[in-house]
C-alpha cells in the first residue's frame, strides 16, 4: 500500500525526472486552476449533468476533488499515483459520459489528462516530489 500511495522511482536520469516536474507541475496547475477550482462548489449544470448519467450526486464532488485537490498534489508530488488514479477515473467518465458523441477537438484535453493521469499513475512522481521525501 505505501508503494503505491508514495512509490514510483521516476526515470532513470536527473534530466528525465527534472521533465516529470515540468509536466506535474504544468499539468497539475491547469487542471486544478483551469478546470477544478470552477467546480468548488459544484456548479448546478454539473450537478445536472451528474444525475443525467445515473450517478450520485457526491460524484460532482468527487470529480471537484480530482480535479482540484488533485491537481495541487499532483504539483507538490504528494499522493502522486492515487491523484493519477482519481485522474484517469473522472477523465474516463468525461470522455464516455459527457463527450462521447462530441467531436475529436472536444475530447482532446480529457484524453489528454487521461493519459498523464495514467502515465502519473503507472509511474509515480519521480525524484523532485514530496513523495520521493516520504520513500527515504
Amino acid at each position: 500500500m505505501r508503494n503505491f500511495l508514495f512509490g514510483g522511482a521516476g526515470t532513470a536520469s536527473t534530466v528525465g525526472d527534472l521533465g516529470l516536474l515540468v509536466l506535474r507541475v504544468v499539468a497539475g496547475l491547469s487542471m486544478a486552476l483551469g478546470h477544478g477550482i470552477k467546480k468548488l462548489p459544484p456548479p448546478e449544470g454539473l450537478m445536472k449533468g451528474v444525475a443525467a448519467m445515473g450517478l450520485p450526486s457526491f460524484m460532482a464532488w468527487a470529480a471537484a476533488f480530482a480535479e482540484f485537490g488533485g491537481g495541487l498534489l499532483i504539483v507538490l508530488g504528494l499522493l502522486t499515483r492515487p491523484s493519477g488514479l482519481l485522474w484517469v477515473c473522472t477523465m474516463t467518465v468525461a470522455l464516455i459520459g459527457v463527450h462521447r458523441n462530441d467531436p475529436f477537438a472536444k475530447q482532446e484535453l480529457a484524453l489528454l489528462y487521461f493519459c498523464i493521469g495514467l502515465f502519473l499513475l503507472l509511474n509515480g512522481s519521480g525524484r523532485f516530489s514530496v513523495d520521493r521525501m516520504i520513500r527515504k
